[in-house]
């Protein structure tokens, strides 16, 4: 039989994981051989506080990038993509209030009530190629290149404004954070070449 309670020796290790992780679920605390109710246990004496179904972290904390942590959390094969990805790039004026993913084809769509989801569903390279892995305290976040984020974003002008994908490129290359090889590279990939290809000439 499991335990009945916490104990203080739980107690103690799940909030050294809370301040080096940021955001726990419970299955996190029973990988650990910690018993999975103290997070709900430290919940209710209002130490920690819920920021998804099943997510909790240390009341009143602010993660850098937190949204972005929380996503990857629930969607682990997703990418942060697009407005996210430029924001978090710091390409571009965008301000986005949603959190767009790119998922695969056949991924579960997931839902939180605390955060704004937004979707694409490229497939093939313009998926997989171009993501970076970066770690932060509270968790890591999958997220496209600077370079495979531009072309993404000529690739769904449809969805964020081909105003916004403009100026990603315009910033992103006069900033030096991109070449044109890489922009080029990556229009291939997401077949966007003819449409960014004036745009590339009138910032010659």
């Amino acid at each position: 039989m499991g335990k009945k309670r916490c104990s203080g020796e739980d107690t103690k290790k799940a909030l050294s994981l809370l301040e080096n992780r940021g955001i726990l679920r419970p299955r996190d605390l029973a990988e650990t051989g910690i018993y999975r109710e103290t997070l709900h246990y430290l919940y209710k004496k209002g130490v920690a506080e819920r920021s998804g179904r099943g997510l909790y972290r240390l009341r009143g904390r602010m993660e850098e990038h937190r949204s972005l942590i929380e996503a990857s959390k629930i969607a682990p094969k997703g990418v942060a993509c697009l407005l996210s990805s430029l924001r978090f790039h710091e390409i571009g004026t965008q301000e986005p209030y949603d959190v767009w993913l790119a998922l695969p084809n056949s991924a579960w769509r997931p839902r939180i009530k605390t955060l704004r989801l937004r979707f694409i569903y490229p497939s093939g390279k313009a998926f997989s190629e171009g993501i970076e892995l970066r770690r932060f305290p509270g968790g890591i976040i999958r997220i496209y290149n600077p370079a495979k984020t531009i072309a993404d974003a000529f690739k769904f002008r449809n969805k964020i404004g081909l105003d916004a994908a403009v100026e990603a490129l315009k910033d992103g290359l006069q900033s030096g954070k991109v070449s044109r090889d890489e922009i080029w590279h990556y229009a291939g990939i997401c077949r966007v070449q003819k449409i960014i290809t004036p745009y590339m000439e009138a910032l010659s």
